[in-house]
């Protein structure tokens, strides 16, 4: 077996693991969002992350590939601002605004343009409000127990395939997670806790709430009024009617990536601060392994969490548009394409510009 390869083939291969788990860093980054209360406490902002720039890398090892996935961003509708502004005659304009489920200072702290769209608006509207009622969500979930836990006497273990056991048992002890207490554990539940990095982790156990949350919590605390596109079970919903090998797949690929993660999730928020939406899907695609089994697990995943979401999402948000006034805050994967929010809400009649 050969010892040394060429940096270039060490970067395609990385880069290949690291997207074969991208699924679940934005299933886990929505959890987040989903299972986390508005916190009051003040997380230390010298926590920092230690993941580098994908693209930086790309640009040095292998720049035909990232021209190509510039060429195919540049044709994607609608990619190039996470802040949009809706108008309609005879209403106040709205805003669209992109998220990133994270804490992240450089993700929280919103531009000058965001923050004045947010100031004067009256309704701040993000995809849950359950997050910010705890006890509430708690219930509502027990109610179908059946999205976060097996009730049928199946176990997470043994669904792992044979030769990634003991790849699964090694994760576990190093993290010191008891393989029992996660047995009953539905496997999407165990990669929200898994794959986002540690600094992240850090962050929230500080206390630092991630966008949305601290969106809402501002907009409680001047008064305005606050709503929701979607409910906790909605969100946990659309995860569980994925395949259960799909998600096993994921959470494999979650464990053995490790500390990598921190590159992911470090290449979404520079995408992110530079407002780059139409670069999240050509970047994926370039990078996804060849197999038909993984592309249509991938594509069913795009059509479940994202694009029918997008539907709802805008029939939802329509109303309260309608009303004037409104800052409607959302991850930013549901803003571009033929089938984003933005094209969306243009189809519904409103006038949709980037407002930054």
């Amino acid at each position: 077996m050969k010892q040394a390869r060429s940096i270039a083939d060490r970067a395609a291969d990385l880069t290949l693991r690291l997207i074969a788990a991208f699924n679940l860093l934005f299933l886990a980054c929505f959890l987040m969002v989903t299972m986390l209360a508005v916190s009051k406490a003040r997380a230390e902002e010298t926590i920092a992350c230690a993941g580098t720039d994908l693209f930086t890398k790309m640009e040095r090892d292998d720049p035909e590939k990232l021209a190509g996935i510039r060429a195919e961003a540049a044709k994607t509708e609608n990619g190039e601002a996470v802040l949009w502004k809706v108008e309609k005659e005879g209403r106040a304009p709205s805003y669209l605004f992109g998220t990133m489920h994270m804490s992240d200072p450089r993700v929280v702290s919103l531009g000058a343009r965001a923050q004045e769209a947010f100031d004067t608006s009256s309704t701040v509207v993000i995809e849950t409000t359950d997050a910010l009622d705890q006890a509430r969500m708690m219930a509502a979930l027990a109610r179908q127990p059946e999205l976060m836990m097996f009730t049928d006497g199946t176990t997470l273990s043994s669904l792992i395939p044979e030769e990634d056991r003991d790849v699964f048992a090694a994760a576990l002890k190093e993290r010191g997670i008891p393989p029992a207490s996660i047995e009953r554990m539905k496997p999407w539940m165990l990669s929200a806790m898994l794959a986002l990095p540690a600094c992240e982790m850090k962050r929230k156990t500080a206390g630092a709430p991630v966008l949305d949350a601290k969106l809402a919590a501002d907009a409680q605390l001047a008064g305005k009024s606050l709503a929701g596109l979607e409910t906790a079970a909605d969100q946990l919903g659309a995860m569980a009617s994925l395949p259960m090998e799909f998600h096993v797949r994921g959470l494999v690929d979650t464990l053995k990536l490790g500390d990598e993660i921190e590159d992911v999730m470090e290449t979404m928020v520079v995408l992110y601060t530079k407002g780059e939406t139409g670069m999240f899907w050509p970047f994926f695609r370039a990078a996804l392994p060849g197999a038909d089994d993984e592309a249509a697990g991938y594509a069913a995943f795009e059509e479940t969490m994202v694009t029918a979401r997008n539907r709802t999402m805008a029939e939802r948000a329509a109303p309260i548009i309608d009303e004037g006034g409104a800052f409607v805050a959302v991850g930013a994967l549901h803003l571009p394409g033929r089938e984003g929010l933005v094209a969306l809400l243009r189809a519904k009649g409103y006038s949709v510009t980037a407002a930054e």
